[in-house]
């Protein structure tokens, strides 16, 4: 696995809805910007090799990451993947759309739910948003929530960006009635 470099992204919510909000609400993202490992080889039938060499040792890199930089324990959490534009969404979903992947972010969080995912082909500096669910009930309604990138210079034809995304807390100000509550 070639590392380009880390993004570390922590955002708080002091205000919504013109009341304040206390504790803050925060949000952290970690991503990754590597080398796409299946770049310059054409259509790549078995992409398990790649797989294997660097789902788990990117998951193990950033899931601490994410969970030191949001300072608390995670409520709601979710992961990306953005492909550079010589890449396939299917190298971006290859890396994430895996246990090896996802369970170190699983376990650091305490979380089992399945890890929401959002994954795009796009140019350097292209938006993504994350999207994020209750790390134990995805029914929670009040942890729906999203959380919009963009890095300047990534990813690059050649590279993926992978991201993982946190919160402390449902969205702010939430206020709808359980799912629980529909019939």
């Amino acid at each position: 696995m070639k590392v380009r470099k880390i993004v570390t992204i922590v955002e708080e919510t002091c205000a919504e809805g013109g009341r304040e909000v206390s504790p803050a609400a925060r949000v952290a993202v970690v991503a990754a910007v590597i080398e796409n490992p299946w770049a310059g080889q054409g259509f790549v039938e078995d992409l398990q090799p790649g797989i294997e060499q660097n789902a788990s040792p990117l998951g193990a890199l950033i899931a601490p990451q994410v969970l030191e930089a949001l300072g608390a324990p995670a409520e709601a959490y979710g992961k990306a993947a953005v492909v550079g534009l010589d890449g396939e969404v299917e190298h971006g979903s290859a890396l994430i759309h895996t246990l090896k992947f996802g369970d170190h972010f699983r376990k650091a969080a305490g979380a089992t739910t399945l890890l929401p995912a959002v994954e795009k082909r796009g140019p350097a500096g292209v938006v993504f948003d994350i999207p994020l669910k209750h790390v134990t009930d995805a029914t929670i309604r009040s942890h729906h929530q999203t959380i919009e990138v963009r890095l300047a210079d990534a990813p690059h034809p050649g590279e993926l960006v992978i991201a993982l995304a946190a919160a402390a807390q449902g969205r702010p100000q939430q206020r709808l009635a359980p799912l629980s509550t529909e019939r």
